[in-house]
């Protein structure tokens, strides 16, 4: 299969309209049926219900567009790659998610930057569940995650730091001055919903909670009596006044990891993890 080929088929696969998907990617509609229906004969299988009205996806077809992605989006992070190992200044790309192992990252990047190979370190800071996107894309060379949050099956991987976590609510709230609190009874306050966090693709899923992007917007919808989260406890140092931390005994911890390609062969990446294993 050729990559233009996967590439015509995840358009249609998630446009499910050839019209649309034709737009897109700026071709003509015929060209694009006819590559659709030679990748169905190469392959030997059906991949998309026709009819007058609709497409759907078969079970084959499914199965092709998760694959796809995952190809697509290898090549693409192999083209990023290998243009930033050309670079006239090497360096390595670090995402992590803003407001997250804040102490943890300092301490890193000085006892890196003390190394005498140490070169420059771009640190991305990004919204929660984006530095494992931009690890796997080719945007970073290594990334900051946190289990159970974060995916880092196919990724290698080095355990940092567990915590336990906490509640966070609004100062003045009746189960602010309480020694602990159950999960169960954090995600059924009828006042203080979980917020919502946006899937991959940019969704959210439903429930009562408010949509939010960032740890800030999150921070100042809590102190505003609108929402209440369960945080790693290391963001005990980052809240004010106006909020209250309550420890969620039988709340999953959280691990940071420090993650990165397993087939990744970048001495300065090596060398980075080395850093942080030492910490």
């Amino acid at each position: 299969m050729e990559t233009r080929e996967l590439r015509y088929f995840v358009a249609v696969a998630e446009e499910l309209h050839f019209g649309r998907a034709a737009q897109r990617l700026t071709i003509a509609q015929p060209p694009l049926s006819r590559a659709i229906q030679q990748l169905e004969r190469r392959l030997g299988v059906v991949l998309l219900h026709r009819t007058t009205r609709a497409i759907a996806l078969t079970d084959a077809g499914a199965v092709l567009l998760r694959e796809a992605r995952l190809a697509l989006e290898a090549v693409e992070a192999a083209e990023r790659r290998t243009r930033r190992a050309a670079a006239d200044r090497p360096g390595v790309v670090l995402a992590t998610k803003a407001g997250a192992s804040r102490e943890l990252l300092s301490k890193l990047l000085d006892a890196y930057a003390a190394e005498p190979f140490a070169i420059d370190v771009e640190v991305m800071l990004c919204g929660p569940g984006e530095p494992e996107g931009l690890l796997r894309n080719g945007h970073a060379d290594v990334a900051l995650l946190h289990r159970p949050y974060d995916t880092t099956s196919g990724l290698d991987t080095e355990d940092l730091h567990t915590e336990q976590q906490v509640a966070v609510l609004p100062a003045g709230h009746p189960l602010s001055t309480r020694s602990h609190l159950s999960m169960a009874e954090i995600t059924d306050l009828p006042d203080l919903p979980l917020p919502r966090w946006p899937r991959r693709d940019g969704s959210y899923p439903d429930g009562p909670g408010p949509q939010v992007r960032d740890h800030t917007q999150l921070t100042q919808l809590i102190a505003l009596g609108r929402a209440c989260a369960l945080m790693p406890e290391s963001v005990r140092a980052q809240l004010r006044d106006e909020h209250a931390i309550v420890p969620v005994p039988d709340a999953p911890a959280v691990t940071t990891v420090i993650a990165w390609p397993p087939h990744s062969r970048s001495k300065a990446v090596a060398d980075l993890v080395r850093s942080a294993t030492r910490l």
